[in-house]
């Protein structure tokens, strides 16, 4: 299946992202040299729920927005772990957004 290569790249960008920081489903897209495919980007991660090496709660919306978190168990998880790791959270968003934003264009050397 052709998605199947994706998403495991989609998965080793996602493993690298540090505790406590947070990046996007576009910023994911643009470093895997797809930038038009940050919706795919979060149908992989929400595929990847029975995978505890893969941190898709630390993947949030372009404003911070915890879009995703209908797709963890319970409404609140995404939520609470993301609070585990002192990441602010007032109104389903990131406070501190642009503090904690984690760009793997930046920190990673494409591989």
């Amino acid at each position: 299946m052709e998605n199947e290569g994706f998403f495991e790249r989609v998965y080793q960008v996602a493993r690298q992202i540090p505790y406590g920081k947070i990046t996007t489903y576009g910023a994911i897209a643009k470093y895997l040299g797809t930038p038009k495919s940050a919706r795919m980007v979060g149908w992989a991660l929400n595929a990847s729920k029975n995978d505890n090496s893969i941190p898709a709660h630390r993947v949030v919306n372009q404003k911070g927005l915890l879009t995703g978190k209908n797709h963890f168990k319970g409404t609140n998880l995404m939520k609470q772990l993301l609070e585990n790791e002192n990441v602010k959270i007032y109104n389903n968003q990131i406070v501190n957004f642009n503090a904690l934003f984690w760009d793997p264009i930046k920190e990673l050397i494409k591989q």
